[in-house]
């Protein structure tokens, strides 16, 4: 009888969280495969209709070029800036302060913090009054207001700001802990040997944070590649700046077509896999 309890003792422990990723993962991942060789009421197979349609529209072209330029931009932004400011509160009494306020911005949703910045990009004509804080103050300037997200590509590179504004205090957390863990034996030894600040920082800092920083970009390239709120927010996708996940919404919520929405969730799935993979096996390298 107990060796019973004890075979069956395992599966009584996992048994819960295997039937959960059965049932909330891995049906609907399959199932969304499925529905992605199907029209749009899932009645018939279409083939290859839906990923044709994904590859080759101009509004699909367009969310893969914007996911690009998300890519490009804003996990060198966030990464770079983490890592300067990282190592720029180090060096100040008030550490903590600070750390706080580049921080803070994650404390805010980010559906709230589009609304917020939707205010702050608001245009109005010129000669009418200006209730958007960056037209004021170009107005004040005696600048034209400028339409920040009406005009392409001017209004991708603002809706990045607004994610660079969101995420660079989290990649400051996770690399100014890697920074922390650097030897000070091997900044003094540099000091000694005579390398300047932007040498230490080249040639013992970036090295010696290697691992972390592979972990805070591969986890930087997964959030934007299903990069969605700010934008639905913001734009919902309009005046060109159309995004891969905000696509997937309106084929499935807008436009009620449930193979094409389930087509672009598999090219995402399958675009964030390697770099998840990627993403894993650096942590587990930092572990060990």
């Amino acid at each position: 009888m107990k060796r019973k309890v004890g075979f069956w003792k395992p599966f009584l422990y996992v048994g819960p969280a295997v039937v959960f990723l059965l049932v909330y993962q891995l049906y609907p991942a399959v199932q969304t495969v499925i529905l992605s060789f199907k029209d749009r009421r899932s009645e018939h197979f279409v083939g290859l209709a839906n990923y044709k349609y994904v590859f080759t529209s101009p509004t699909m072209l367009r969310a893969f070029t914007n996911n690009l330029l998300w890519v490009i931009f804003f996990t060198i932004g966030t990464v770079g800036m983490g890592l300067i400011f990282a190592v720029l509160v180090d060096r100040v009494k008030y550490e903590s302060l600070a750390k706080s306020v580049i921080f803070m911005p994650m404390a805010v949703s980010f559906v709230g913090a589009g609304v917020v910045w939707k205010f702050m990009y608001n245009y109005r004509p010129p000669g009418a009054e200006q209730i958007g804080l960056l037209n004021q103050i170009l107005v004040v300037l005696g600048f034209e207001p400028k339409g920040w997200l009406l005009e392409t590509p001017l209004n991708n590179f603002a809706l990045i700001a607004v994610g660079l504004w969101i995420w660079t205090g989290y990649c400051m957390v996770i690399l100014s802990a890697a920074y922390k863990g650097i030897p000070r034996e091997l900044l003094e030894a540099g000091q000694v040997d005579g390398a300047n600040d932007l040498q230490l920082f080249r040639h013992v800092i970036i090295p010696e944070m290697k691992p972390a920083l592979s972990v805070v970009v591969t986890t930087m390239l997964v959030n934007v590649l299903k990069i969605f709120d700010i934008i639905y927010v913001m734009t919902n996708g309009n005046f060109g700046t159309e995004v891969i996940a905000n696509r997937m919404f309106k084929e499935m919520f807008q436009f009620a077509n449930t193979g094409r929405a389930s087509a672009i969730a598999v090219v995402l799935f399958l675009i964030i896999v390697p770099i998840m993979y990627f993403n894993i096996r650096q942590k587990l390298r930092g572990e060990a």
